[in-house]
């Protein structure tokens, strides 16, 4: 499913205008902190934020401002982990996942389904205060798989992780992408690679650069992305 977003808006002292565009399979925005990543997934996503622009995914329009066009984030059909992956302490995993099933007749048994997609049904009964990082992580999947989304936006999905949780995730989260629609922020080109991602370059609230991780390696525009793709 194709997807197209521009965005033209002030998050504090940046400035930021953007356009990102993708189809089926993991897309990923790099960039150094403060770039701007973060507050492109949350606006995609429907965090409230005066702006411009336009984000369209498939035949559906979330948001067109010439047009007055804003879903609610309920409506958007778009699942978002964040970073830390905000799941409600006070809820068990399945209940976790349960929350988006605004429309499922056995809201339980629909979250231990999805539970069971990203291979975590065991982890149904903990509340996340028991869980790992990437156990946390896989619930919070789960969560945003509830809404059969349109579009699956990804902030930082390994930095909580360590090295040995990190390679086990990348290698899950390649299964789980496969050719989804899928856009996430990172800032190790490991993410990259082991996604297959395609890559759009945000610096200073702007994209300086886009394309295949080979080619920006090979030719990078700035001193991060040569940085980067160094590692």
């Amino acid at each position: 499913m194709s997807w197209r977003v521009a965005l033209r808006t002030t998050v504090g002292d940046l400035a930021i205008d953007v356009a990102l565009e993708g189809g089926d399979g993991p897309v990923a925005l790099i960039g150094p902190n403060g770039a701007g990543k973060t507050s492109v997934l949350r606006w995609i996503a429907g965090h409230p934020l005066p702006a411009e622009g336009v984000v369209e995914v498939g035949d559906a329009t979330l948001f067109d401002s010439a047009r007055g066009i804003d879903l609610a984030p309920e409506d958007r059909r778009v699942g978002y982990v964040p970073q830390g992956y905000g799941l409600f302490p006070h809820l068990r995993a399945v209940d976790n996942v349960a929350f988006g099933l605004r429309s499922a007749d056995d809201r339980r048994a629909a979250a231990r389904a999805l539970l069971a997609r990203v291979d975590a049904e065991h982890l149904a009964g903990r509340f996340p205060a028991r869980l790992s990082g990437g156990e946390q992580q896989k619930v919070a999947l789960a969560r945003a798989l509830a809404v059969e989304p349109r579009l699956l936006l990804l902030d930082e999905p390994m930095a909580a992780l360590d090295p040995v949780a990190r390679r086990r995730t990348r290698t899950f989260l390649a299964e789980q992408l496969g050719d989804r629609a899928a856009l996430l922020a990172t800032h190790d080109p490991r993410d990259v690679r082991a996604l297959a991602a395609s890559v759009f370059v945000i610096e200073g609230g702007s994209i300086v650069q886009r394309g295949a991780p080979a080619e920006l390696a090979e030719a990078p525009a700035t001193e991060f992305v040569a940085e980067f793709f160094a590692v």
